[in-house]
């Protein structure tokens, strides 16, 4: 029984997906309900009536009281969260005891991410999203619906089964050689020749990348990119999966598979830092693949020749965001436009920019009527200045600024000489090289993308060890070992069920950690049953030496979901907040979590987790840096 719903404040569905027990259960209520000789009500019609006095009474709220809630629950044991983004409300169901309202939590801002990913800088305007998530046309909007409902289930199903999900970090695929050649033959082969070819009609590509199932082998970014958010690639991640899923039954190996396979032995157990990498690009998702999938490639990142149109429509839409947050905090006059930019430069800047857009477009004129507005008002003598009358105009040139960036590179009518990614042609071609460059390492990394890291090479030094998690949060990438649950294999953890049980109690110590890091604790100790858990988060300086422990912020409990893919916890949050002590130092941070048996004595259980973070992170296993 469960639900995510999308709706306008006037209770317009935007986008709904439920699970078959959720569907039935709505058909069977209003089925029951229609009088007879009548068929039963179309599904969007049924959902939209059962949710429109919730939608209603949250907006009510708002306006009303200026609060609103935050979930509850039913007396049939329903779980409800809602979260409200502009003028868009999400609603989480759960009804089956799966899920808590953390879960739902997440699962709503996880949503929000993709959206944000499929739609970019229109989400900053309600009104052009709501047109975005609910096209007039029923076909296309059936078609975007069901590509949104499979996204979240790929979530839904990578976090319940691949540890990079369940800590939102990237997992590279280890084997130092062999990574090493793929970024050399991205950067000097399949990016040159993409970039040097005449159907790339003034695209050029700045991030290349392979995926093997979910581990990253390979990352390029050209010199001239800004950074891809850790968030960013787990998207794309998910958006690679979601169309070419990775099915754990076949093809899985045995323990024996990976000692002759292995490659590097034990002491290759490293994480090799990607080059530099870049920020908020479009991207589409490609994939190489034989009768099943084995290879997902994404298909490089690319430059369109309006690129600078998307970075002057960010800078206007922060400017004028800031503003509208400072006049609705009561800040006006001077106090409005203090320590930002200056409202005189973004004048002449916004001037210019309309002016170089040309009058031919239909979105640039309604963008230059709003602003010829905005300008009498704030600017010129006897009118209202920087006043609360100004904020209905800057929603305005909010909304025409994305419709700006709409319309550079979301609508697909746009002149033919103007590509929206790469051809065909060149799409087949990346395919084609990948493809031939790793056919002959497909059933090594078939066995290293089930098993890139075994407990093996750390039993004989950490006796009672059974499993753990490190993760640099600095560069959002993670170690652990494999967890194979499948019933006809046997691994470390033993076969099937005791598998599937260390792997339970691994997903509830995440979920455990989190809460309490959310409550300012940065050290966690259980002991549950036979086992005895450990959670530590620290930080370190540039040269590896760790910092004195201080106070983290607690959140209260409504807050973002701590985590790197909804909402970068790490860097936005927390990182910031303790790095004001640590002025002009670059600080790193760092989690551990650890699982070992209950019978080993807790000063060797402490001992084992200082001796295993400075292993899984020295320098000397990091031969790509």
């Amino acid at each position: 029984m469960k639900c995510l719903l999308i709706a306008s404040e006037s209770a317009e569905v935007l986008f709904h997906w439920t699970d078959p027990d959720f569907q039935q259960s709505i058909q069977e209520q209003y089925g029951a309900s229609q009088e007879e000789g009548q068929g039963l009500p179309a599904f969007e019609d049924s959902i939209s009536t059962l949710f429109a006095p919730i939608i209603i009474s949250c907006s009510t709220m708002v306006y009303r009281l200026g609060d609103s809630y935050t979930s509850f629950t039913t007396e049939n044991n329903h779980i409800y969260v809602l979260h409200q983004f502009d003028e868009c409300l999400y609603i989480a169901v759960n009804g089956d005891g799966e899920e808590e309202e953390d879960d739902l939590r997440r699962k709503i801002y996880v949503m929000k991410k993709m959206i944000e990913v499929l739609f970019g800088m229109v989400t900053l305007s309600s009104a052009l999203l709501r047109k975005e998530l609910r096209p007039q046309d029923t076909e296309q909007r059936a078609r975007l619906w069901k590509h949104l409902q499979s996204l979240l289930e790929t979530y839904s199903h990578l976090r319940e089964n691949d540890q990079s999900f369940l800590v939102e970090a990237v997992e590279r695929l280890i084997h130092p050689t062999l990574c090493e050649q793929c970024i050399e033959f991205l950067e000097r082969h399949l990016v040159q020749q993409l970039n040097s070819s005449v159907e790339r009609a003034g695209e050029e590509v700045l991030h290349a990348f392979i995926l093997v199932h979910t581990k990253l082998l390979a990352f390029y970014s050209s010199r001239n990119a800004s950074t891809l958010a850790t968030s960013d690639l787990l998207a794309l991640i998910i958006m690679a999966q979601n169309m070419y899923p990775s099915n754990v039954d076949l093809d899985d190996p045995g323990p024996q598979d990976v000692e002759n396979t292995s490659g590097s032995g034990p002491e290759s157990f490293y994480t090799p830092e990607p080059s530099p990498t870049d920020r908020e690009s479009s991207s589409s998702d490609k994939a190489v693949r034989g009768s099943t999938p084995v290879f997902e490639f994404l298909d490089p990142d690319i430059q369109i020749p309006t690129s600078a149109v998307a970075m002057s429509v960010y800078r206007f839409l922060e400017a004028f965001a800031k503003l509208e947050k400072r006049l609705c905090e009561g800040q006006e006059g001077s106090a409005a436009i203090r320590g930002q930019p200056t409202i005189h430069d973004v004048r002449s800047k916004l001037d210019k920019f309309i002016k170089a857009l040309g009058p031919s477009e239909i979105q640039s004129a309604q963008l230059q009527n709003v602003w010829t507005e905005f300008k009498s008002r704030a600017f010129a003598r006897g009118g209202p200045g920087f006043s609360k009358e100004l904020i209905p105009w800057c929603k305005n040139l909010k909304t025409q600024l994305c419709g700006i960036y709409r319309q550079c590179f979301l609508i697909d009518c746009g002149p033919a000489d103007i590509p929206r990614h790469l051809s065909p042609g060149l799409q087949e071609r990346a395919q084609t090289m990948v493809q031939e460059k790793l056919m002959d390492w497909k059933d090594f990394l078939l066995v290293k993308s089930k098993r890139n890291n075994t407990m093996v090479s750390y039993l004989e030094d950490f006796p009672g060890l059974i499993h753990f998690i490190c993760v640099d949060r600095s560069t959002g990438q993670m170690i652990a070992p494999s967890l194979n649950i499948t019933e006809r294999t046997t691994s470390e953890l033993g076969k099937g069920p005791v598998a599937h049980f260390i792997k339970s109690k691994v997903w509830s110590l995440v979920s455990t950690t989190r809460r309490y890091l959310q409550k300012g604790y940065s050290t966690v100790t259980l002991r549950d049953g036979d086992f005895y858990f450990c959670y530590f988060l620290w930080f370190e300086n540039e040269t590896g030496y760790k910092l004195e422990a201080g106070d983290i912020p607690i959140l209260p409990d409504d807050s973002a979901p701590i985590g790197m893919l909804a909402w970068d916890y790490y860097s936005r949050k927390l990182l910031r907040y303790y790095s004001k002590n640590h002025q002009g130092e670059v600080v790193k941070c760092y989690e551990l979590l650890t699982v070992h048996l209950g019978v080993i004595p807790t000063e060797t259980i402490l001992q084992h987790c200082r001796q295993l973070a400075s292993k899984l992170w020295e320098p000397s296993r990091n031969p790509l840096l």
